[in-house]
């Protein structure tokens, strides 16, 4: 019998699309070493000029003007403006994924962006293909933007958004709740103490990690002068993602602050920093919340992006492992209250009980049932 040939399409619109199609991916090529995957970011300008442009403006709205954003999100999320949004996408999106098609004469195709899957839906339909498509959701609430016909299985977070997926009349096979995939290496980390000891951070110290996303958002800078008015030292280890304008005003920052700064740009190891610190200070993404509640760190959130980010960090709330810093609250004070031995303890627990840390590997062993 021939290999597989499994096609993942994923959209770098921030990290967390990519890191869940890397986590599958990895799966995948574990449960099945003879499979010959690919991954293509159906967003990079390498695989589409028109494609990286609506990413571009995609970023801008986020940056300038991010209640255009909300409205937008809002209106789509409503059965006539989803497939509205939805249609308009999979049209303007279908060539490239027919050229990628072509290219890599896939058995299967997984999405971990709803572009993708809007696209490679319309061409099933144009193609009256079989072929079978799959669906992972980031996000840890239901959008219309993510429902597209003629997907076979759709792989979600939580049992209320497949109970509303049913209420909408998707087939229950269609449907599995596995949580958001995030890398296996997160299980196989050593324990804090060791982690600690082996990046140099003593043990004693309360540590803290900020963290804006791939792309270096969410008020850093803010956060460190807030930060700066307790008096306790503190250890901070500070990723500014692929910011580099952040990077060298956070260093700049380091020089003068009485805290212990520890500073990355964009970096592979975050979640070793993730291992070590007592909490994280962050946007809700969801992919950055998932890792979180494998590794039972409790969280501050502030500053969501309108709409999926908004969401999650309603999701991490509610179930006690995160606080969420609205605007116009103090962060210096909701630190305090976190950094309570007690309090740690506590939401470390409610963020384990959240945790699908074998969400990557049952999506790879269903994937290669179908």
């Amino acid at each position: 019998m021939s290999a597989k040939k499994i096609l993942i399409l994923t959209a770098s619109i921030g990290s967390g699309h990519i890191k869940a199609a890397e986590a599958v991916a990895r799966e995948l090529a574990s449960q099945d070493p003879e499979a010959q995957i690919a991954a293509v970011d159906f967003m990079a300008r390498s695989t589409a000029w028109g494609h990286w442009l609506i990413k571009r403006v995609y970023l801008e709205m986020l940056r300038f003007v991010p209640n255009l954003y909300d409205v937008f999100y809002k209106v789509s999320g409503g059965e006539a403006g989803g497939s509205l949004a939805q249609k308009s996408v999979a049209c303007f999106m279908l060539p490239v994924f027919a050229r990628l098609y072509k290219k890599y004469t896939p058995d299967i195709v997984i999405c971990t962006h709803p572009f993708p899957a809007a696209a490679a839906s319309l061409w099933k339909e144009q193609n009256n293909s079989s072929l079978p498509l799959a669906v992972v959701m980031t996000d840890y609430s239901l959008h219309q933007v993510w429902l597209c016909p003629r997907v076979d299985s759709y792989f979600m977070a939580t049992d209320s958004m497949r109970q509303a997926m049913e209420r909408q009349g998707f087939a229950d096979k269609e449907l599995q709740v596995t949580g958001i995939p995030v890398s296996s290496q997160l299980q196989q980390l050593p324990d804090k103490e060791s982690m600690r000891q082996e990046l140099g951070i003593n043990l004693k110290d309360k540590v803290i990690l900020l963290m804006g996303g791939g792309l270096g958002l969410g008020g850093i800078e803010h956060t460190l002068e807030a930060l700066e008015t307790i008096e306790e030292t503190l250890t901070l280890l500070v990723i500014t993602g692929r910011n580099a304008d952040l990077l060298n005003r956070a260093s700049a920052f380091a020089e003068t602050s009485h805290h212990r700064l520890h500073i990355w740009g964009y970096t592979d190891e975050a979640h070793k920093l993730m291992r070590v610190a007592d909490m994280l200070i962050t946007k809700p993404g969801a992919l950055t919340i998932s890792e979180a509640f494998v590794l039972g760190l409790p969280m501050l959130l502030h500053d969501p992006i309108p709409g999926p980010e908004t969401e999650n960090a309603v999701y991490a709330t509610k179930n006690g492992a995160a606080l969420w810093l609205h605007p116009g609250e103090k962060l210096a004070p909701a630190v305090l209250e976190m950094l309570n031995d007690d309090t740690l303890a506590r939401m470390g627990s409610q963020a384990l009980a959240c945790a699908k840390p074998q969400a990557s590997s049952q999506i790879a062993a269903a994937l290669l049932r179908m």
